[in-house]
């Protein structure tokens, strides 16, 4: 992941994955405003499964691109079958590929199954990778105090916005808003890996002052002095927040259009049931008033002398 492809392919497939689910919350949402229940994942009309499908399948790219393609060798082992420092970071990449890659499969797996706690499960594996994502960004064996620091401690802040929200819709499943946040993390995820890779290994956009210096197999971005890293440090909070304006503004647009494309349905119900709710009630009545007559009846007769 330490290179600009190695970011921007992940980075476009939580875009693309954000972007979908933003999209359709809001469609569910603006149709069904009222019954609606948010999903963690959509199928589609002709492949039901291609949004698990195409997670795992850029889950399984990304390990072996991080194991087996990448290394110098094709493999990230060191002549004595242990882990080098230069290839830590491999293995951490991958672990976050492989949790994804089980969510995938387990919702697959669930939706095929169908158990009661389906919704909750799912909700709990995708939380579980977002937690692994961020454990992972959070203990990275790369530098934190240089520009790719700061643009990693940025992207934690996202990733726990993720992993907060997929938590609170296990217990809020029809809750519009905990959907709609998650799905613009998720997005926000994507947008902001693409602009770390095009930024921290592009040259031409390097912060005054700044150079790219090759550490343990893979470049770095160093400043000269204090003064230049402060400098890059805060034109890349500068960075995020435009971006986060950005994405806010296309996010409410989006609401905005998708609402008047699709208006709400309004939800009947058929006339025979309510016709045969009343012929049911109507006959209830009538037995009861039936075996009311028959007591009062009942009581107008004198006893019966048995002994006669």
């Amino acid at each position: 992941m330490g290179s600009l492809v190695g970011h921007v392919a992940p980075g476009f497939g939580f875009f693309v994955i954000g972007l979908w689910h933003l999209i359709n919350h809001i469609k569910l949402h603006a149709l069904h405003p009222d019954s609606s229940t948010s999903l963690p994942w959509f199928p589609t009309s002709k492949i039901r499964y291609l949004e698990l499908f195409l997670i795992m399948a850029g889950c399984s790219m990304s390990v072996a691109m991080e194991l087996f393609i990448g290394p110098s060798k094709h493999q990230p082992f060191d002549v004595d079958g242990t882990i080098p420092s230069n290839h830590l970071h491999n293995f951490e990449h991958s672990s976050i590929s492989m949790t994804f890659f089980v969510y995938a499969a387990f919702s697959l797996l669930l939706d095929r199954i169908g158990p009661k706690a389906q919704h909750g499960l799912t909700q709990l594996l995708g939380a579980i990778a977002f937690g692994q994502q961020f454990l992972m960004f959070h203990l990275h064996s790369s530098d934190h105090m240089g520009v790719e620091g700061q643009y990693h401690m940025l992207l934690q802040l996202v990733i726990l916005v993720s992993l907060i929200t997929t938590l609170m819709g296990i217990g809020y499943p029809k809750s519009f808003m905990i959907s709609f946040v998650r799905s613009l993390s998720i997005l926000f995820q994507g947008l902001w890996l693409m602009v770390m890779g095009i930024m921290l290994w592009t040259p031409e956009f390097m912060p005054k002052g700044c150079f790219m210096n090759l550490e343990e197999g893979h470049l770095v971005v160093r400043c000269h002095g204090d003064e230049a890293l402060h400098r890059a440090k805060s034109l890349v909070n500068i960075e995020f927040s435009w971006f986060l304006i950005g994405v806010t503004i296309f996010a409410v647009l989006v609401y905005l259009a998708l609402i008047k494309i699709y208006p709400e349905k309004v939800e009947y119900q058929s006339l025979t049931k309510f016709e045969e709710a009343e012929d049911v009630e109507a006959q209830r009545e009538k037995k009861l008033g039936e075996s009311s007559n028959f007591l009062r009846m009942g009581k107008g007769f004198a006893p019966i002398d048995m002994e006669r």
